[in-house]
Order: structure tokens, then sequence, then C-alpha cells
């Protein structure tokens, strides 16, 4: 265990064990504000099942599940419990898979039905008296290639879980996953009690982001009776920032609600701006807590939290050095000018576009988000939207890897997405002409990307394709025949249109898209940063800029009146725009190690400042307005 285990135990720390203690066992929800060492609590919890019930679980064949929202999560808990067998520390579809693999016959039924569903849903389509005549014949397409899928289904043995999906290879993706695997813990009480028996624990981390289907598919195991079963959400509803979590879970007959209000990152003054933010959401008030250092307990840093306006009229980017300058002359810290990791700035940007233009993938950012695909939008925040995945988590490292002479990670990166080094394909090969033939078409792949290139990135997918150096996703094929598809009438298929745009954008903006989500430059998404922390934050509000419409700034801060819709959602209690931008601006504002500065894009400068001294988020010394040459 890491040091994380011998950090000073909080009241939730206590409270927590305490309920891992009680007989019968008991569920329980932990409500844990930013900065508030939930990840701790998680480890600390881990670490007293370990020495009070790890013995008798390991005779039983037993594990305790953590469940986290990405591989990062995976690795940084991983280290902390010391990778022991004792625990099953995964994603969300890593342990659904680890629980349905199994019971193939089911699986095999529900990608029966699933493919009904998809032509079920093209027959409804192609029977509306006013669907076009080149719509017709794409659903006519779509449907004979899902019968097409039923009857290669009959040759499927077994179904194995890739990034993406291709039912009529036995391949199920990351969306499938997250459909089968509740509707199979919902349908069958057999497969909820093994799951019980197997992992009598099931901690589950950044509950308010998961899959609501699959938070109720858990519940559904906990409210089983006598099973001896534990299920933990560590979450924070006031950082749901995922239009498709699950926000603030409910709690079951008999369960435990553990509050955590400490924060041990930010210093007062940006303590002070989140409390504010957060009094108009569920009111917890989170307090400075106890920092242990070299000398022993340490005071809270002052640091400094400060709002800049600035007309919507400015140059952005000047706006934004200006701002820089103005902090390093004000705090004479020259690091507010820095661009390396060492400075540890981070820009918080609403949307890539600012960011895409800096870093060069303009036409990538605008294909993905502005045809109206709001999956595809959110996907291309996380960096998870399924065009995305098999450059970001396949392609892109394996050029790289190639490119650096790594020719072990070459080999590895091929060996888990290439269909021709599977089992079955290489039997009866001449495996040292097949290795020659994928180094050939890896360095193929080398020449597509480079700078000067001008291939598109549907040409990179018809090359991966003919040469089988990776299996794509099935949503694919459809966009990779002779002819581009023509895009569909407006409003009735916004992702086909977002994925004809897509392709034909230059593959090299790729790279720029990778460095930025990886974090390579001090630019971030608002959304892309949940559960990091930096010295310096900067965050830039542009409504303007960003053409996003699940949040605004403006509204949120009162300088734009609601519309009807929204004043609706608000009287109804349903997730409002005001409720999304709040968390969102929450989520931000607690990154703040040292010292925040928020940078809002305004069209009246004057009434912007009126609002913003009357929402009282920040003090009226904080706020200025910047002087912007014309």
């Amino acid at each position: 265990m890491t040091s994380r285990i011998g950090s000073p135990d909080t009241d939730a720390d206590r409270e927590l064990r305490v309920c891992l203690d009680q007989q019968p066992m008991r569920s329980f929800i932990m409500v844990a504000g930013a900065g508030s060492g939930k990840t701790t609590s998680l480890v600390k919890a881990l670490a007293h099942l370990q020495s009070t019930k790890g013995a008798t679980m390991r005779r039983r064949g037993q594990q305790i599940a953590c469940i986290t929202y990405t591989d990062v999560a995976v690795r940084e808990i991983w280290g902390d419990v010391g990778n022991a067998p004792l625990f099953h520390v995964s994603t969300i579809h890593s342990f659904l898979w680890t629980v349905v693999h199994s019971f193939q016959s089911d699986l095999h039924a529900w990608v029966l039905g699933r493919i009904n569903e998809k032509i079920a849903e093209a027959e409804e389509k192609l029977a509306k008296p006013r669907t076009q005549a080149k719509t017709r014949i794409k659903l006519t397409e779509e449907i004979e290639w899902h019968q097409n899928q039923l009857t290669q289904l009959a040759g499927v043995s077994r179904f194995k879980y890739g990034t993406g999906s291709s039912y009529a290879k036995g391949l199920l993706g990351h969306d499938d996953i997250l459909r089968v695997g509740p509707a199979l813990i919902a349908g069958h009480p057999l497969l909820r009690s093994l799951i019980a028996q197997r992992f009598p624990y099931i901690f589950v981390d950044e509950s308010q982001d998961t899959n609501p289907t699959v938070v109720e598919a858990l519940k559904q195991i906990a409210t089983m009776p006598r099973t001896g079963f534990c299920l933990g959400f560590f979450g924070d509803p006031m950082q749901q920032i995922y239009t498709a979590g699950a926000g603030a879970i409910t709690l079951g007959d008999g369960w435990n609600k553990i509050t955590k209000p400490e924060n041990f990152r930010c210093p007062t003054k940006v303590l002070s701006v989140i409390n504010r933010i957060r009094a108009e959401d569920d009111r917890l008030v989170q307090t400075s807590g106890k920092r242990i250092g070299p000398q022993g307990s340490e005071e809270t840093a002052e640091g400094t939290a400060r709002l800049f306006i600035a007309p919507t009229g400015a140059n952005r980017s000047a706006c934004l050095e200006q701002v820089r300058q103005w902090l390093v002359n004000a705090s004479a810290d020259p690091l507010w000018e820095s661009n390396e990791e060492d400075g540890n700035v981070r820009l918080l940007v609403l949307v890539h576009r600012i960011a895409a233009r800096r870093l060069g993938f303009p036409e990538l950012y605008a294909a993905l988000n502005d045809n109206g695909a709001t999956s595809l939008k959110d996907g291309l925040l996380e960096g998870t939207a399924w065009v995305l995945r098999p450059f970001m988590t396949y392609l892109l490292p394996l050029v790289l890897a190639a490119r650096a002479g790594e020719d072990f990670d070459v080999m590895a990166a091929l060996r888990s997405d290439c269909p021709l080094l599977s089992k079955e394909r290489l039997a009866g090969q001449n495996v040292a002409a097949l290795l020659g033939r994928l180094k050939t078409d890896v360095d193929g792949l080398i020449e597509m990307l480079k700078d000067e290139s001008t291939h598109s990135i549907r040409d990179l997918l018809m090359f991966v394709r003919d040469r089988e150096i990776a299996t794509l996703d099935e949503r694919f094929i459809p966009f990779l025949t002779d002819a581009v598809p023509e895009e569909t009438e407006d409003g009735e298929d916004a992702e086909h249109a977002c994925v004809v745009a897509f392709l034909t954008t230059p593959a090299i903006q790729l790279w720029g898209y990778r460095s930025y989500i990886e974090s390579q430059s001090p630019f971030s998404t608002q959304q892309g940063i949940k559960g990091a922390e930096f010295q310096r934050v900067l965050v830039v509000l542009d409504d303007e800029e960003s053409e996003y419409n699940l949040f605004s700034y403006g509204k949120y801060l009162g300088i734009e009146a609601l519309s009807d819709r929204d004043n609706e959602n608000v009287a109804a209690g349903t997730d409002s725009v005001l409720d999304r931008t709040r968390r969102l601006f929450y989520v931000c504002c607690s990154r703040a190690v040292k010292d925040l500065a928020v940078v809002l894009f305004a069209p009246n400068v004057r009434a912007a400042r009126d609002a913003i001294l009357a929402k009282g988020i920040f003090a009226s010394d904080d706020i200025h307005v910047l002087e912007v040459e014309p």
C-alpha cells in the first residue's frame, strides 16, 4: 500500500470503517467534494478490508472489486494497493465483461435481439412516407447489411470484447458492453447471485459519472436477500459533468450515507469561491483539511482567485496572453507564462475550438462538434468517441512506437488488435513472411501520417481495413465503400453527417488532437480535467466561441436571459443549463492548488461586471475589466 494509507484519518474514513464492519453487511454512498481525498478514502477502505477480511476471502476464492472511470484511474489505484490479488481493479467495461463473458449463449441471444432491433428501427424509418429517396436507398442497404449479419451469426461460436464492434466476427465493442452487461445482470438472478458470491464487496469510484443502467444493475445485486454483499459508491454529484452519468445516487433501504467535506487541495481564496458556487446546489460547505508537511501541521495558504472580463469582439489569444502577463506582474510568478509541463499552468476552455486552432486540428474539431450529434460531441471532449478510438488507443501509439524503433511495443500492439495475428489466422501460416508484410504495412502507416501527408482519415482507415491491420468498428463499414455516402436530410441522422465530415479531415490533424487530449499542451477542456489538479489554473468562459448549448456561462452568471425551455426545466426540477454549467464551473475552479484566474468574454462588459457582483462568487476587489485595444 502507498503513503495514502498513512495519511491522517478524517471523520468520513472512521465512519466508513464502522460501516464495513457492520453485520449484516450494509451498502453505502460516500459523497466527497473536490479535493477531499476521495481516492484516499477508497484506498483506506480497501486496506481495512484486506487486514480484517482478506484471509477469509482468499480461502473462499473471493475478491474485492473496485470499479473506476478511466484506465488512468485503474493504474493509479493498482499502484496504491500494490497489485494485491485480493483486489479486482478495472474500468466499468472490463468489469462487466469479466462477469458476463462466460454466458455465451445469453450473449448470442442478446446480439440476435440487438440486430433485429436495428432492422426494426430501419424498417420503421423506411415506412415513413416523407423519407427521401436517397435515405430510402441507405436504409435498404442497412437492412440488407443487418440481415447478412444474422446469417453470419450462426457461424459465431464465441464472442470476445474488442475496441470495435463486429457481430459477424464475434466482437462486442464498448457500447455493446454497457448495454449487454446491465441487461444480463438485471435479467438473470443466478448471475446476480454469482457476482455477489465472487465479489462480496464492490466499490464504484466516480459514481456520479457512471452509466445509470450500470448503477441500477449493481443496486439490484444489493437488494438480493441474504447475499452477504456490500455495494459502495464513491462520488460527488456536484462533479457530474457528462450528460450520460447517473448523478446523485439514491440511497437504498438501510444504506449508510457518509459525507466528506474536507478540501486538502485549494487555498482559502479558491475554497471561498467553490463554496459560493456550491451554495446554489447541495449546500455542502467544504472546509480546509488538515495538512501535514515535513514540519508537522501546516496552515492552508491564502492563494488568489481573480476574474477578468473582456469584450467578445477582442482577440481571444491576445487577451489570454495579456491576462497571463498581468498575473506574472501581480504575483511575481513568471511561471504563469510557461507553456511547459513544469510550469504547472492549465488553460481550461469549454470546448476544443480555441485549442484546435492553436494546435492544428480545426477541421477534426468542427467535424465532430458542429453537426449536432451529441454522442460524438461528448466523445470528442473525453477522447472516447467511437470514430476516434482506433486512432487514440491503437494506430497512433503503434506508429509512435515504430518511429522510435521500439519493436517490442510494436509487436505488443499488433498482437492485441491485428486480426492476422489471432491464433486462428496464424495456423498454417508462414509467420516470418507475415511479420515481414506487417512491417511493410506499418511503414505505410508511418508515411500516411507524416507532417507533409495529404491523406484523409478515410484513406487511412481504408488502408487499415484492406491490409487487416485492425478490426474496425462495423459502424465504419458503410463509409468505406467506393463512394463516400451522401449526407442524409437535415435532422434525420446527425451522426452520419459528423462521420462523413470526420473522414474527409486530413489524417495529420489526429496528431494535434492527440497532443491536446493527452495534456501535452497547456490547454485542456473543462470536462477533461476532473480529478486533476494544477498549481495555476486559468478558466476561459466564452459562450460565443463554444457554440455548445449544453452549457451557458452567460445564463449561469445572470448576464443572459433564460429561454422558455430553461425556465420549464428549472420549474420542473429537471437537469437544466444552469445546473450543468454550475457543476462544470465548480469542477474547473476546484482544480487550483495555488492560484485561480477566470477570463470571461462578454458582449457588454459593464453589464457582465454588475451581474457577477450580484452573483457574489468573486470579491469585488478580485474582478478586473481588461483594457483591450480596438
